[in-house]
């Protein structure tokens, strides 16, 4: 059986797709596009899809990832084209490759982030982000599945900055984030509330977090690299 691994984005307002709601959605491209993927046996047999650490409801993304098993050989760039266009236009496949040894979840280890602030000054931002940094513990609260729980947001920020978003014609600071991927996990929503909390950042508009990348951490820069690079080397 072969195993393709598979990078797609969530754009624009399909940011606002749950989970749930791309699975069910990417099922359906996979019937439509006539894809030949695997199922599991039993009674109750279901598609071989495995997916990896899927980005918050509301958050848009360019590096969401999951793993389909293939009934028998296909050409990936043929399955990126046919799936891309068997989805919506937001939910876009960005890339293909076969799989090679070795678990995709495991290099998952760090996200890159972009979080627009519309109507925060630069001056703002800036102030909230050094005395985040300043700061060794950031404590928050996060209502869980088994009630409230606290978390330290400020030991998974690896890299914070802000600058100014030149585009747009009133204010707008840009958040650049690199968070190490725990368990369990700090989202953006998290880090802003730590920022809140410790810098006293204060909101005007809701904020637009997007998933630049994310994949295996190199410790030495803090950046994030490309968890296909593996896939690629070895083919």
């Amino acid at each position: 059986m072969q195993k393709l691994r598979i990078r797609y984005a969530k754009r624009g307002r399909l940011r606002f797709t749950s989970h749930r709601d791309f699975a069910r959605a990417f099922e359906r491209a996979v019937r439509r596009a006539g894809i030949p993927i695997g199922f599991s046996s039993g009674f109750t047999p279901h598609p071989k899809i495995s997916y990896a650490n899927a980005s918050p409801t509301g958050a848009a993304s360019e590096a969401e990832y999951l793993e389909i098993g293939m009934t028998r050989p296909c050409d990936p760039d043929e399955v990126r084209a046919s799936l891309d266009s068997a989805l919506p236009d937001g939910l876009d496949i960005v890339d293909v490759v076969e799989a090679k040894p070795g678990s995709l979840a495991d290099r998952l280890q760090a996200s890159s982030w972009e979080i627009a602030l519309p109507e925060v000054s630069l001056e703002h931002a800036q102030s909230a982000v050094d005395a985040f940094l300043a700061t060794d513990e950031v404590l928050i609260e996060r209502m869980m599945k088994r009630g409230l729980r606290t978390l330290d947001c400020r030991d998974a920020v690896l890299a914070l900055s802000a600058r100014s978003d030149t585009t747009r014609s009133g204010p707008c600071a840009i958040l650049a984030v690199v968070v190490r991927h725990d368990t369990p996990s700090i989202r953006p929503d998290d880090v802003l509330a730590g920022l809140r909390s410790s810098g006293g950042l204060e909101l005007e508009q809701t904020p637009i977090a997007t998933r630049l990348a994310q994949g295996p951490l190199d410790t030495e820069t803090g950046t994030v690299g490309d968890p296909f690079a593996f896939d690629r080397d070895a083919s």
